[in-house]
């Protein structure tokens, strides 16, 4: 029996969002976004739109007893939220934040306690995975303590969690685990720019198809608070009908809004320097913290000037044990707008940074802060790599060339940001030989702070056959090892070849034969069947075999089965391959004996990515 409410959930870096639509109700169809009641100061419990994925670990004497209770829990361990990060800013070292660009990180154990990264011994940690578990865990508390989860608990509810496209397999993994340890039952990941593209669709009613048409390219970025992502959508026509496909998703890019908030928090810093004050690595943090409170203002009120910053001081210069400072309007335009979105040409990738020999263990953000050169390597690569190539309009020097333009992402709703991209995207169209952006070819997203949310709710509707879906297939080309027939040599593997058995983009619900070949499978005992995959080799197609790849495949946790045949064990038998994508994003690689008597099934979950 489908559950009755359809849920979004948008697990962000910098903030959380929950919609939701009731599919039985008379007003069925309608997504809302909900209110999630969190602590905003001690003593005070509020409702808001957006939940700031932060955690912050009390100290002994961090807050009154009592003062952080939840109508849910009368002795939280952590606190959650708005207030969560109002004490981070003046307690750093107490601060989980950016869980989920540590849940990608494979730098790190990252089902170890780590968070807060660097923080004192005396300060109990976090795994990203946990904190990741704990942000789901509040929402469902706040859902299942609510009027509706009195009668149908979240755990049971059709929900879907967005992540980045870029994430790749073990990240999506650690996700889904996060998920399990939060108490739900039924949940799909969907990629964030699909579900920024599905709240557009549903804003648009039936209206969209006149907004766009067929060999339309669709570009969505997407600048969130600690992540960049780019993705490209092509609108197709089959059957007199337009139909919508993602081609291309972007490297997943350490950089955001959580940069921009340090760079501005810099420049202060080194203004006040100057002034003869020392600002340390926690006073910095403040600064940080204010930087971004003070830059949205800026944007929200274009006639404003400038935005007071008040510092918590050291020393006996201060006057009232504070400093002041502003943040000028000055500083956003060139800090974020010329620092950030720089004005270039499509030829201008990013740079390599010099790296030095040792350095300091944490995330991998991006070496080069300039997003519209990271959006330049991306439509200049992605039609070298993508099998729709022939398909997708390209400029003289062969960089895709997109039609419209959709934003997502608490960056871009800065009207000026926005208007930046778009004038440099203009500059390489008309380079291209094309015309440029107008008003139509900007895709207006209505409500950027939670339309990843709602699109996600979106789509859950579109899966029950009440709206339009978006065909986006593998995300990634997929193999299977195959370990070559050599003599042995002492100390020394056979080699391992990678056969693929799903390309790049290939549809759920098909199947694949791998033509003209036999290989030998290992039944009767415990045998290891390694996959990999790859998000740059987008030509590959069914049954090519390749020997050498480079850095351009890399291997997945491998899966230990035994495949039982009667009386047989040990054997080695010949089959051949089927493959088939299933509709909720599972591999199949089945395993047909020659005379058909026998089949054995391989799973691999390439939305979730967890072998079985």
């Amino acid at each position: 029996m489908a559950a009755r409410y359809i849920v979004g959930i948008d697990l962000g870096t910098t903030n959380s969002a929950l919609a939701r639509c009731d599919a039985v109700a008379e007003e069925e169809g309608r997504i809302e976004v909900r209110s999630i009641p969190q602590l905003v100061n001690p003593n005070e419990v509020a409702e808001r739109t957006l939940l700031p994925s932060f955690i912050y670990i009390p100290g002994e004497f961090d807050f009154p007893k009592g003062s952080v209770a939840l109508p849910w829990d009368p002795e939280p361990k952590h606190v959650i939220g708005e207030l969560a990060r109002k004490r981070g800013a003046e307690s750093p070292n107490r601060l989980v934040a950016s869980a989920k660009s540590w849940l990608s990180y494979a730098g790190v154990d990252r089902t170890a306690p780590i968070l807060p990264w660097q923080a004192p011994e005396e300060v109990p940690k976090l795994s990203p995975v946990e904190a990741s578990s704990q942000f789901l865990q509040h929402l469902r508390a706040v859902w299942d303590n609510s009027e509706v989860g009195q009668q149908v608990a979240l755990a049971d509810q059709d929900v879907l969690l967005t992540v980045p496209a870029s994430f790749d397999e073990a990240a999506r993994e650690l996700t889904r685990r996060a998920v399990e340890q939060a108490g739900y039952q039924h949940v799909t990941l969907l990629e964030e720019p699909q579900a920024a593209f599905y709240a557009w669709l549903e804003s648009q009613g039936d209206a969209w198809r006149s907004r766009i048409k067929a060999n339309d390219l669709v570009l969505v970025c997407d600048i969130g608070g600690g992540t960049t992502d780019f993705s490209l959508i092509m609108v197709s026509e089959e059957n007199g009908e337009l139909t919508l496909k993602r081609v291309a998703v972007g490297d997943h890019i350490l950089l955001g809004g959580d940069n921009m908030d340090l760079a501005l928090a810099q420049v202060l810093r080194q203004r006040l320097e100057a002034s003869g004050y020392r600002i340390d690595t926690w006073q910095l943090h403040g600064l940080w913290h204010q930087c971004r409170i003070a830059k949205e203002k800026l944007f929200e009120s274009p006639k404003t000037q400038s935005r007071p910053i008040t510092l918590l001081g050291k020393g006996t210069k201060l006057v009232g044990g504070t400093i002041k400072t502003e943040l000028l309007r000055e500083d956003l335009d060139h800090v974020l707008v010329e620092g950030f979105f720089p004005k270039v040409a499509s030829s201008e990738l990013p740079a390599r940074q010099r790296r030095v020999g040792f350095q300091e263990l944490g995330l991998p953000y991006a070496a080069d802060p300039a997003i519209t050169k990271h959006l330049a390597r991306f439509l200049s690569e992605q039609l070298r790599n993508s099998p729709e190539a022939a398909g997708i309009r390209r400029g003289r020097s062969g960089l895709a060339c997109p039609t419209h333009i959709l934003f997502n992402g608490g960056v871009m709703k800065a009207a000026v940001l926005r208007d930046r991209v778009v004038e440099v995207l203009n500059s390489w169209l008309r380079e291209e030989g094309f015309g440029t952006f107008g008003a139509e070819q900007v895709l207006e997203a209505t409500d950027l702070e939670h339309a990843v949310a709602r699109g996600a709710a979106y789509y859950g509707k579109a899966r029950r056959g009440s709206g339009v879906r978006i065909r986006s297939g593998a995300s990634r080309t997929y193999y299977i090892g195959i370990e070559s027939a050599m003599p042995t040599v002492p100390g020394m593997e056979a080699p391992l070849k990678a056969l693929c058995v799903v390309p790049f983009g290939m549809e759920e619900g098909t199947e694949a034969t791998i033509p003209g070949r036999e290989f030998g499978l290992v039944v009767g005992e415990p045998a290891e069947f390694r996959f990999l995959s790859s998000s740059v080799r987008k030509q590959d197609q069914v049954g090519r075999l390749l020997e050498d790849w480079g850095a351009d495949i890399e291997e997945l946790s491998p899966l230990e089965i035994t495949l039982k045949m009667d009386g047989q064990q040990g054997t080695v038998v010949p089959v051949r391959l089927e493959t088939r994508v299933t509709e909720l994003g599972t591999l199949e690689v089945w395993c047909v004996s020659r005379d058909g008597t026998n089949r054995w099934k391989l799973e691999l979950n390439i939305r979730e990515k967890t072998g079985r």
